[in-house]
This record gives structure tokens, C-alpha cells and sequence, in this order.
């Protein structure tokens, strides 16, 4: 349809300058924010120009909402001051059907930002995360304490106090043994254990077990075994970013946490907003057409404070209710979900007094 196409033409351009602009603040803001301490470890300029461009695909990501709202929000109340839709509505056309280009432009980003962000900005901004704690000197430590993990489907639980990830040793261990029922077959204690390749070694291990004729519970120096055959990854410090990984090797990731009886809500949330955030174009095509023709005046500067406004709340929901699940005070699935399904509520009520 000739208005469609006319439609899009309006949009596309502002679109194009917006999201560039916004690119260049965020990425500005990222290389500000950790300029002091490039200069403090003498990180070279190439070096850093290299960082910044590894993060244009996150700051595209994060622009890709603010500017379809803006593009679109500014282009409606364009045509409205100058009295166009004013004459789309005197020819019989519904505002809605009028804006329909946009809301199938908002399903598009929708799904292109997920493939997007899977595909282009999880290995770029891993790089640049990598690139980042290299020239920063920020190795991660991947010694761990307080550790519990359970292991051949729940039958052995480990207990350690401290493992050296540089030494591979697990210091102060308590192996709890159980049968398929639940029952306690035996437990072992020992000072130290080393990983010798495919196996660990325990220092002087002792046993305790369940005598069935005493009817106590009996200990005694245990022989040299192979039977303790676990990792020693799944012992260290959880290194892993969830925001570093795809979709699939996340889902994985959550799996592993689970079966090692490790927290999980963190990466369980993290799962559940890489499908939540990209409806959020989708979500600001609508906020964007309820707000269409609402500003006569200063068009620019109040499509720019609404669309900024409009994020900044979106944003600041998202991190508080993210934050709760991470936490585990609110569901996972709900920390993701509940501030766009509440921006598409706001959005409606907004559409239903947009001008017609």
C-alpha cells in the first residue's frame, strides 16, 4: 500500500540517525566509565579503540528499543503537526491499520534482535570482556570454598572446605555415600586429596559405615581407591558469565548447575530475559503509537524525552526485578517477564486514548 511504503520511508531515516547516536553514547559511556583505569595500566591506544569496537554490537543491542521509539514516536507526532494524519483519518482510515507497518517493523527487530544477540553480541562481548581483564590484569581466581556438590545422580555428596584450583587439591573432604533409596551406605573423611590425572587420591582416608550385625555405626582406615572420579572443574569457582554464553550452551549451563546441586537462579533468570528483552521492540512499536500525535510542539525535543524517559524506567524495573530473581526472593520466570508485561498494559491504555 502506497501509505505503508510512505510510512516506512518517514521512519527508516530517523531510525538510522537515531540508533547511530545512541551507539555512540553508550559506547562513549562504556569507554569513559573504564578510561582511568586503561591509563593506570598503560593500556596502548590501539588496544583500547579495539575494546571499544567489541562493544558497538551491545551498545546496538541496548539502542536498537530507544531508537525505534524514538524514530517512530517522532515521525507520528511529525505528521500530525503538519496535519497529515489529520487527513488519513478524514479519508476513513483506522489509526491502527495506519500504523501497521510499524507494528510488523517491531515484530521484525523482535526477532532479529534475539538471533542478534546470540549470534553476534554473546562472542563479541566475550572478547571484549577477555580483551578487557588481560589488559587490565583482572585474571579471575577459580580457587573455591564452602563447597557442595552432588554427583552420580545425587548417591555421592561432596563436602569440601577450600579446593586450590592451581594445585588441584581439595582440602578437609567429606564423601557421603547413599543408596538408591536415600540410605546412608558410608561416609569417608580425609585432610587432603589430590587429582592424579583420572582419579583423586585420598590422604589418609578413614571410613565410617553401618554395621548391620552391631547395629552401630563403625569406622576403620580405608584402602587406596579409584572409585572418585569427578572433575575437577565442577569443584572450582563458578567462572562462567551467563551474559558470555548463547542460548543453548546457557540452557546447558543450567542443566550442570543443577545436577551439581550448585546455585542456578542467576543463569535461571539470565535464560529467561534473552527471550524477554527481545520482545522489547515489539513492546516500544506500541508505547511509540499510543504516543504518536500527542506533541504538536518542540516535536524533537519531547519524542527524545519520552523515548529516554520511557527506557529509563524499562530499565530500572528490569534491573530491580532481575535482581530479585538472581536473588531468588521472586521467580525467575517473573523477574524476566513482569516489567514487559506491564509496558505492553501501559502501552494499551495509552493506545485506547490515542488520537483517531
Amino acid at each position: 500500500m502506497i501509505l505503508d511504503r510512505y510510512l516506512l520511508r518517514q521512519v527508516f531515516p530517523i531510525f538510522v540517525a537515531a540508533i547511530g547516536m545512541f551507539v555512540f553514547l553508550l559506547s562513549l559511556i562504556d569507554l569513559f566509565a573504564n578510561l582511568f583505569r586503561y591509563l593506570n595500566n598503560e593500556v596502548p591506544f590501539a588496544q583500547i579503540m579495539l575494546i571499544s569496537a567489541y562493544y558497538l554490537p551491545k551498545s546496538f543491542s541496548y539502542a536498537l528499543p530507544i531508537a525505534l521509539l524514538f524514530a517512530s514516536a517522532y515521525t507520528l507526532g511529525d505528521l500530525y503537526a503538519r496535519n497529515e494524519l489529520t487527513s488519513i483519518f478524514s479519508s476513513g482510515i483506522p489509526f491502527w491499520r495506519f500504523s501497521m507497518p510499524l507494528v510488523v517493523m517491531g515484530l521484525f527487530a523482535s526477532v532479529f534482535a534475539f538471533f542478534f544477540d546470540d549470534t553476534v553480541v554473546i562472542p563479541t562481548l566475550r572478547r571484549k570482556n577477555e580483551l578487557s581483564r588481560h589488559f587490565l590484569h583482572q585474571q579471575p581466581a577459580e580457587s573455591n570454598t564452602d563447597i557442595v556438590i552432588k554427583a552420580n545422580n545425587g548417591q555421592l555428596i561432596y563436602s569440601v572446605d577450600y579446593y586450590d584450583y592451581t594445585e588441584r587439591i581439595l582440602n578437609n573432604v567429606l564423601i557421603i555415600e547413599l543408596d538408591d533409596g536415600g540410605n546412608l551406605i558410608s561416609h569417608v573423611r580425609t585432610p587432603k586429596a589430590s587429582w592424579a590425572g583420572e582419579h583423586w587420591e585420598l590422604l589418609t582416608p578413614i571410613i565410617y559405615f553401618w554395621d548391620e550385625t552391631s547395629g552401630m555405626l563403625r569406622y576403620k582406615s580405608m584402602e587406596p581407591t579409584d572409585k572418585y572420579r569427578e572433575k575437577p572443574e565442577i569443584f572450582r569457582r563458578h567462572a562462567v558469565r551467563p551474559e558470555e554464553l548463547s542460548v543453548w550452551e546457557e540452557r546447558l549451563l543450567i542443566e550442570d548447575l543443577k545436577s551439581a546441586g550448585l546455585p542456578f537462579m542467576e543463569a535461571q533468570a539470565d535464560y529467561y530475559h534473552r527471550f524477554s528483552y527481545s520482545t522489547v521492540p515489539f513492546i516500544v512499536m506500541i508505547l511509540s503509537i499510543s504516543m504518536g500525535g500527542r506533541f504538536k510542539k518542540n516535536i524533537l525535543l519531547m519524542s527524545l524525552l519520552s523515548s529516554l524517559s520511557a527506557a529509563v524506567v524499562f530499565y530500572v524495573m528490569e534491573m530491580l526485578t532481575m535482581m530479585l530473581a538472581k536473588m531468588a526472593y521472586i521467580p525467575a520466570l517473573v523477574g524476566a517477564w513482569f516489567p514487559v508485561m506491564v509496558f505492553i498494559i501501559i502501552g494499551l491504555l495509552l493506545l485506547k486514548g490515542a488520537k483517531t
